[in-house]
């Protein structure tokens, strides 16, 4: 899981923004089916993994400007549609604003719409998620599941391949 969060990490501060945005909006996913009974995630557990790890980043003068709810309709809308319409949530459209200049607007609501700083939602995702593991790491649920969660083997996973890379 670490080694994931600091892939997350790293192509955050490249210009793969697409691949920032996917990497990011499947942590709570993979978090969520980690610390379940059964290994497995679903809408319910991703909305309030994300409640209660990263939500608190987004609040705005007049309440909380991005939930579970808002980002699961995301996620769902992104990764099986490659569309940045949720089809549940607050907003009509979640615009994610790329580095510009030095300049950052996030966390900003425009009419029907939500405008978030993309490699600052990646940094929020990420430390929700390490901040959540140093706990996670030490569960039961946790401990049964990591064997299954998908790891980098360098020197391969014999008896399938040796001697070169490979992600299992």
């Amino acid at each position: 899981m670490r080694e994931y969060l600091d892939q997350v990490k790293r192509v955050a501060e490249t210009d793969l923004y697409y691949l920032t945005l996917e990497a990011a909006l499947v942590i709570p996913d993979m978090c969520s089916g980690l610390e379940a009974v059964d290994g497995k995630t679903n809408r319910m557990l991703y909305q309030e993994w994300f409640d209660r790890h990263v939500a608190h980043k987004y609040v705005a003068a007049s309440g909380p400007s991005f939930s579970g709810e808002d980002c699961y309709g995301l996620r769902c809308a992104m990764l099986h549609q490659g569309r940045l319409e949720p089809h549940k949530g607050t907003y009509k459209r979640v615009l994610f604003i790329e580095p510009h200049g030095g300049m950052t607007l996030h966390n900003n609501v425009i009419s029907d719409a939500l405008n978030i700083d993309v490699t600052q939602f990646a940094r929020d995702m990420v430390e929700g998620a390490e901040h959540w593991l140093g706990e996670a790491e030490k569960t039961s649920h946790y401990q049964e599941n990591f064997p299954y969660f998908m790891q980098r083997y360098p020197r391969g996973l014999p008896p399938y391949i040796s001697g070169i890379p490979i992600i299992a």
